[in-house]
């Protein structure tokens, strides 16, 4: 998805903020006389070994398991969908974990995971290669059939990970596992959404430009809006080194329609792409930021935007992982459309442009406005053991999930100063205690480890860290 950002290394201060775990217990042997792991897996009908890597104090593996094709009528093909298992031990709760896109294939962990000292099964979103059937059946790529492929893998594995079950995920994968949770209640004992986008009504986005005239400080806005301006001020010059940097690569723009049009779709991603990425602290960056749009180079305005947003993103080659997300945003999901008071409208030209734009012409799609309907209806009034996460400038968190009376035992909480990263760790110090003993609580865990509020585990540097959630810019 986007490009790194060098200045996105201040986060894991942020997520070291973990290191005030205990100590971790290290991987126990099976007992004697148990089968191994590994034996137990593959004994599963469906699932075959890819290959195992070696972590210290655990196993693991990456998979393949059979999946149906279309969950309502087995019989009609099948396909490979590639999990992850984290294996630590059979006497410890499991955190079922989807990003909601591809799934890595190196061990690591999710918070949840570190504060529970648990085990970790990993999804890959069907449809993300190479989790996709052959010929693709786009029709069947739709949040039910995702949440039936988790069930179908939590009740295989149930049979050998028989200790309490939480789900989680960020972003597109926060929104993966509240669809889960709402179509299988009974599957998890607890849920853990991060930064979690819910779009009810897909036409009407007012909250995005409210959020976007109030965060952060005055001074860091106009800073943005000025370098995003000038960008479109110079499309001239800029698009020729656009297309210069294009023919070099052996970019295309089949897909979105022309190189004109991906341009201002790279430059209008910029200020929703520094909120989602940054802190507020980057603003002060020159290097980052242009201090005086106006009189900065070509270069510097261009290094800006493809820094913050990445003008490879909307060529063919860049859109083309994404098309599954694309499709499900013009299908299901929906996607926000903000407006920009501060650049006249003779500077745009298609304004922020649909997803059905970034999916291939020979797809078909049609949009379901029920779907986030039904969804956001459940969890206002069904919601039982969940938590959301937010972070305060995050833009996606301008339209999110909340709960009313008829819940029972869920939350939402906002981490101050927190962008697309947002954890329990970044909470402030009682909400964070509050919401590490829920998770442990849901987890089962004894009841000492919930009155502590503390992870079980040992912040690990290599296990743990962990990138922000990234998704397209505006687009989760």
């Amino acid at each position: 998805m986007r490009k790194a950002l060098r200045w996105l290394l201040a986060l894991t201060v942020l997520i070291g903020t973990l290191s005030t775990a205990g100590a971790a217990t290290a991987a126990e042997p099976e007992a004697t006389g148990t089968t191994d792991i590994k034996e137990q897996l593959l004994s599963i009908p469906g699932m075959s070994l890819i290959e195992e890597k070696p972590y210290t104090g655990y196993r693991f593996f990456v998979l393949n398991y059979t999946q149906p094709v279309d969950h309502r009528h087995p019989s009609k093909g099948t396909f490979q969908q590639r999990i992850t298992v984290l294996h630590k031990d059979v006497s410890r709760p499991t955190v079922f974990y989807t990003g909601g896109y591809n799934v890595s294939t190196n061990p690591g962990r999710r918070e949840p995971t570190q504060i529970v000292d648990g085990n970790q099964v990993s999804m890959e979103y069907r449809f993300f290669t190479p989790s996709r059937p052959d010929p693709a059946d786009w029709t069947k790529l739709d949040i039910w059939q995702a949440a039936s492929d988790q069930h179908r893998i939590f009740k295989a594995l149930k049979k050998i990970y028989d200790r309490n079950w939480i789900a989680t995920g960020g972003s597109k994968g926060g929104m993966t596992a509240t669809y889960y949770e709402r179509f299988y209640p009974k599957d998890m004992d607890g849920v853990v959404a991060y930064v979690a986008p819910n779009d009810v009504v897909n036409d009407e986005d007012s909250a995005y430009d409210r959020f976007f005239a109030s965060v952060g400080t005055e001074e860091c806005r106009d800073r943005l809006n000025a370098v995003q301006r000038e960008a479109l001020v110079r499309r001239g010059p800029l698009e020729k080194k656009y297309a210069e940097y294009a023919a070099a690569e052996g970019f295309t723009f089949t897909t979105v329609g022309s190189l004109d049009k991906a341009y201002e779709a790279v430059v209008l991603d910029y200020v929703w792409g520094f909120w989602q990425y940054n802190l507020l602290a980057n603003c002060a960056d020159d290097e980052l930021i242009p201090p005086d749009a106006k009189t900065a180079t070509d270069d510097q305005i261009w290094a800006s935007i493809d820094t913050v947003s990445g003008f490879s993103f909307y060529t063919d080659q860049g859109l083309e992982p994404y098309t599954p997300y694309f499709y499900q945003a013009a299908t299901q999901l929906g996607a926000p459309t903000i407006r920009f008071p501060h650049i006249e409208k003779k500077y745009i030209r298609y304004g922020y442009q649909p997803p059905r734009n970034f999916v291939p012409r020979e797809i078909p799609t049609r949009f379901q406005p029920h779907a986030m309907r039904d969804v956001d209806t459940w969890v206002r009034t069904n919601a039982r053991h969940m938590l959301y996460v937010y972070g305060q400038n995050d833009p996606w968190g301008s339209e999110r999930f909340r709960v009313d009376k008829g819940a029972k035992d869920s939350y939402v909480l906002t981490a101050p100063g927190m962008n697309h990263g947002a954890n329990v760790a970044g909470l402030v110090a009682d909400q964070k205690a509050f919401a590490t003993a829920r998770i442990l609580d849901w987890a089962g865990v004894p009841a000492a480890a919930v009155e502590q509020a503390k992870p079980l585990a040992t912040f690990d540097a290599r296990l743990d860290v962990r990138d922000v959630e990234r998704e397209p810019a505006l687009r989760p």
